[in-house]
C-alpha cells in the first residue's frame, strides 16, 4: 500500500516494494520520485525505507490522522482527601478480584459497601479522582444499583469519559447530567432545545423548567404533546409528580382521554393525589354509594356495596375493567373507587370519626380486607401518616391479626408515610414481638444508620437466635443489613459477641463456630464505616492507620469496662447480660491491594 512520507524534507510517495526494488537495482535503474516530480536520491530512500520499517514492525497500518476530543469539562468540587482515595481504590479493586466462594469468613466484605462509600463521598461534595474513573463506570456497568451514585460522582468528566468507550453508554442513557441546560431565562433558546434536542437533553430541560416555572414547563410540554411518542409522552408526564399543584389539573384532565392506557394511568394517578381535584371528587361520589355507615341495631358499623358494573366515565377515569387472576370484578371496581378517594372523606362521611376509630369498626359480609387494602393504598399514595399509624396498628399484634393489611410489602409501604424516628420505633416493637423472619422488608424502608432503638432490636433477636443454636445462614440477609444499617459506634459494644459460645444441647453442629464468625465481621465491617468516614470528614488519617484482619483471621474484640461492667447501649434483655472474655480493640484496612478492576459482563 502507498503511503506518503516525510524524511530530510522530501516527501516520497512509494509502496514497500517499490522501496525494495529501488534499493536492488539502485535509483539510478528504478528512480523514485517526489511528490512534486523531483527524483529521490540514495538517502531519501534509506530514510523512507527506515520510517517504513518501524511502522511495519509495529504492525501499524497506514491511516490517517484522527482529531484529538475535545478536552473534558472542568469539575470544580474540591479532591478527595489522600486517605478515602486510597480507601476508595481499595474498594474497587476488591470488587474485581476473584471470588473464591464458599464461606465469607471473618474479613468485610468491601464491595457491599462501595454504595455507602459513594453516597458519603457526594454529601461531603468530593469530585472523583481522574484515574478512578474507569473502574468507577466498569463497576456501575456490572451493577446498576450503582449507577446513580457513580454518575453523580463522576460528575462532567465521567460523562465525558463515558462518550469515547461504547461499553459506558449505560451513562449517557441514564443521566440527563452534562447535557446543555440553556439559560431559562432565554425564551428562544428554551424552545429551540425542546424542538431539536436528544431525549435526555429535553427531560433535563423540562425538569429544570419545572423548578423554576412550573407553569412555563406546563405550558412547554403541551406545545408539543399530540406529537410525541406514546412512551415520551409517559416519562414527560411523570415529571409533573415534583411541584404537583391543582394548577396541573387541566392538563391532567386532558391527559385522561389519551390513546395510550399507560398515559391515562399515569394521569388519574396524579389526579387523585390532589384531594380537590374533580376526579378525586367524581371517585369519591362513587365510592360513597358503596361503603357506608349502618347502624342496625344501634352500633354503627360498615356496610359494603361493591359496584355492579364499570360504565365508560369509570374508565375514562383510570379504573382497568379486568381484574388480575383469582380476583372478582366487582371487588377489583371497588378497591379501586376506594383507593382514588380523598381519605378525608370517610371521616365526614361516619360522623367526624377517626381513622383510628374508622379502621376499628366492623365490616360486614366480609368485606373488610378489601375495604382496608384499598385504605391502605390510598394512605400511601395520599401519603397520610395518621391513616398509615391506623392501618399499621400495634406492633405486637400479629401480622394476621391485625387491622389493615398482613402483607408485609403493603406495611413496608405505609411505614414510609410515617416519621424516619416513629418508623424506626415501630419495627424495633415488630422484632421484639416477633422476630427476625418476617422483618427483612421492613427492615428495607428504615433510614441508615438504624437509630439506637431498632439497633439493639435486631442485635438482640441476632444474640437470641445464636443461643438457641440455629444456623446463622438463615439469618444472613437481616446480619447483612446490620454490617451496611447499624451505627457503627456501636462496634466496641458488640465485640462481646464474636467469641465462640457454648453449643447448647440439640443445637446444630458448628452453629457457635458460624456464629463467632459472622460477628466478627459485623463488628470488622462498622469499625471499617467509621473509618471510611473519618477518611471523608479529614484531609489527613490518625497517626495509627486503621487496619482491616486478614482473611481468616478474627478482628480483636473490644476490652470490656473497668471493674467488671458489662458494655451499654446494646440492648438490656439480652447482650449486656453478657460476660464473655474480649479483647483490646483493634480497627483494620483491607489486606488487598488496590488494582486496576477487571471489565464485568454487562
Amino acid at each position: 500500500m502507498p503511503l506518503t512520507v516525510t524524511t530530510t524534507g522530501v516527501s516520497v510517495r512509494a509502496s514497500w516494494e517499490d522501496l525494495v526494488t529501488s534499493a536492488l537495482l539502485g535509483t539510478d535503474r528504478r528512480p523514485l520520485r517526489t511528490e512534486d516530480g523531483a527524483l529521490v536520491g540514495p538517502a531519501a530512500l534509506l530514510g523512507t525505507a527506515a520510517t517504513h520499517t518501524v511502522r511495519r514492525r509495529a504492525a501499524l497500518r497506514p491511516a490517517t490522522g484522527t482529531a484529538l476530543p475535545a478536552p473534558a469539562p472542568a469539575d470544580l468540587r474540591p479532591p478527595l482527601p489522600v486517605a478515602a482515595r486510597r480507601r476508595l481504590a481499595q474498594l474497587l479493586a476488591d470488587r474485581s478480584a476473584p471470588s473464591g466462594g464458599g464461606r465469607r469468613g471473618a474479613a468485610p466484605d468491601l464491595t457491599e459497601l462501595i454504595p455507602q462509600w459513594l453516597a458519603s463521598a457526594g454529601a461531603h461534595g468530593y469530585r472523583a479522582p481522574a484515574e478512578l474513573l474507569p473502574a468507577l463506570l466498569d463497576a456501575a456497568r456490572a451493577r446498576t444499583d450503582l449507577r446513580p451514585h457513580v454518575l453523580a460522582f463522576a460528575g462532567p468528566r465521567g460523562l465525558w469519559l463515558a462518550g469515547l468507550n461504547p461499553e459506558w453508554r449505560f451513562a449517557l442513557r441514564a443521566s440527563s447530567r452534562g447535557v446543555r441546560r440553556p439559560d431559562t431565562a432565554d425564551p428562544e433558546a428554551v424552545r429551540q432545545l425542546w424542538a431539536e434536542g436528544l431525549f435526555a437533553e429535553r427531560v433535563a430541560l423540562l425538569g429544570t423548567v419545572r423548578e423554576q416555572d412550573p407553569d412555563g414547563a406546563r405550558s412547554l410540554l403541551a406545545s408539543t404533546w399530540s406529537s410525541e411518542r406514546a412512551e415520551d409522552r409517559l416519562m414527560f408526564l411523570d415529571s409533573l409528580r415534583s411541584g404537583l399543584s391543582a394548577a396541573d389539573e387541566p392538563f391532567l384532565e386532558a391527559a385522561l382521554t389519551d390513546r395510550s392506557r399507560n398515559v391515562r394511568a399515569t394521569a388519574a394517578e396524579l389526579l387523585s393525589a390532589l384531594p380537590g381535584s374533580a376526579l378525586a371528587r367524581r371517585m369519591a361520589d362513587r365510592a360513597t354509594t358503596c361503603v357506608n355507615p349502618d347502624r342496625t341495631g344501634g352500633a354503627v358499623s360498615i356496610a359494603v356495596e361493591a359496584p355492579h358494573q364499570c360504565d365508560a366515565a369509570m374508565l375514562r377515569d383510570g379504573v382497568v375493567p379486568g381484574p388480575p387472576s383469582g380476583r372478582g370484578e366487582r371487588s377489583w371496581w371497588l378497591g379501586q373507587l376506594v383507593e382514588a378517594t380523598p381519605l378525608g372523606v370517610w371521616r365526614e362521611r361516619f360522623g367526624s370519626r377517626t381513622a383510628h376509630e374508622l379502621v376499628a369498626l366492623p365490616v360486614a359480609d366480609g368485606w373488610a380486607g378489601e375495604l382496608h387494602a384499598a385504605w391502605c393504598r390510598a394512605a400511601v399514595r395520599q401519603h397520610d401518616p395518621d391513616w398509615a399509624r391506623a392501618l399499621l396498628g400495634t406492633p405486637s399484634i400479629p401480622p394476621a391479626d391485625g387491622p389493615g393489611t398482613a402483607s408485609l410489602a403493603e406495611r413496608s409501604k405505609l411505614l414510609a408515610a410515617l416519621p424516619p424516628s416513629e418508623r424506626a420505633l415501630w419495627v424495633a416493637d415488630f422484632i421484639a414481638a416477633h422476630g427476625l423472619s418476617e422483618a427483612f422488608q421492613l427492615l428495607g424502608v428504615c433510614s441508615v444508620p438504624w437509630d439506637a432503638p431498632l439497633g439493639r432490636s435486631v442485635v438482640d433477636a441476632l444474640d437470641i437466635a445464636r443461643d438457641a443454636g440455629s444456623y446463622p445462614w438463615s439469618f444472613s440477609g437481616v446480619m447483612g443489613l446490620a454490617e451496611r444499617c447499624l451505627d457503627p459506634a456501636e462496634a466496641d459494644r458488640l465485640a462481646v459477641l464474636t467469641t465462640t459460645p457454648d453449643e447448647p444441647e440439640g443445637a446444630s453442629p458448628g452453629a457457635g463456630g458460624y456464629w463467632s464468625e459472622a460477628f466478627q465481621r459485623l463488628v470488622s465491617t462498622l469499625r471499617l464505616r467509621a473509618s471510611m468516614e473519618t477518611e471523608l470528614s479529614q484531609d489527613e488519617l490518625p497517626p495509627r492507620a486503621a487496619e482491616l484482619p486478614q482473611h481468616g483471621q478474627p478482628p480483636r474484640t473490644a476490652e470490656l469496662p473497668q471493674h467488671g461492667q458489662p458494655p451499654r447501649g446494646i440492648g438490656q434483655s439480652r447482650v449486656t447480660g453478657l460476660s464473655r472474655a474480649a479483647g483490646p480493640p483493634r480497627a483494620a484496612e483491607p489486606s488487598r491491594e488496590a488494582g486496576r478492576s477487571q471489565d464485568d459482563a454487562e
